[in-house]
């Protein structure tokens, strides 16, 4: 059973920076470095969106909101997925819940931008 386990989140004024870890589990290395494998967010009242996503190897794609401000990457021998984010607005601020293969997901991680 693949599980996943999103931390990071957390309180972080505009103009901010934030780290958002996933550890997944239940998934050989191998797997996981094949998978593609995404950050999602959903905000209060609205529906999750895909934020960003990383798909074999490492070729992503961001949401445009995001671009130049998110980056995400993966860490296929500890079988851990990464979201950077600068330069956080109000916006931002959401659950984040990270993805495998569009099947798993985790609990989600509160980041809230916010002075």
């Amino acid at each position: 059973q693949v599980q996943l386990v999103e931390s990071g989140g957390g309180l972080v004024q505009p103009g901010g920076s934030l780290r958002l870890s996933c550890a997944a589990s239940g998934i050989s290395a191998i797997i996981f470095s094949r998978s593609t494998l995404g950050w999602y967010r959903q905000a209060p009242g609205k529906e999750r969106e895909l934020v960003a996503g990383i798909i074999s190897g490492s070729i992503s794609n961001y949401r445009d909101s995001v671009k130049g401000r998110f980056i995400i990457s993966r860490d296929s021998g500890k079988k851990m997925v990464y979201l950077q984010m600068d330069s956080l607005k109000p916006e931002d601020t959401a659950v984040y819940y990270c993805n495998i293969e569009g099947d798993y997901w985790g609990q989600g991680t509160q980041v809230t931008v916010s002075s």
